[in-house]
């Protein structure tokens, strides 16, 4: 068994996912709307730099929650937006549980874990 091709039908299978499917399907969509599409990378940069935060051990102000806050809820009003966050944090948890899954391979599991 070579692990190259196997690497390659699980990027397959990634591809025929309902997941993936529904995710690009709503991205597609979200690019045909350039105000939209801006808010949401607007919203997404504004995430990670969240997330930064944190992962650096710094505090968030309230200012930075409140300003993700938001924006989250106004991209939630709009059926389009929502739809793509949701399509995006069920692909995403579907590539996390893949990442663990290979991890577990390499032992990092256990690293994260202790």
């Amino acid at each position: 068994m070579n692990v190259y091709d196997q690497a390659h039908g699980l990027a397959q299978a990634i591809k025929m996912s309902e997941e993936y499917k529904q995710y690009e399907g709503a991205k597609a969509k979200i690019n045909e709307n350039e105000d939209l599409s801006k808010m949401i990378r607007d919203f997404q940069t504004k995430q990670f730099e969240f997330q930064a935060k944190q992962m650096a051990g710094q505090q968030p102000t309230q200012e930075d929650i409140s300003s993700l806050q938001q924006l989250y809820g106004i991209l939630l009003k709009d059926p389009l937006a929502a739809q793509y966050l949701e399509t995006e944090m069920r692909f995403s948890l579907m590539m996390k549980d893949v990442y663990e899954i290979l991890g577990e391979v390499a032992g990092m599991g256990q690293l994260m874990n202790d």
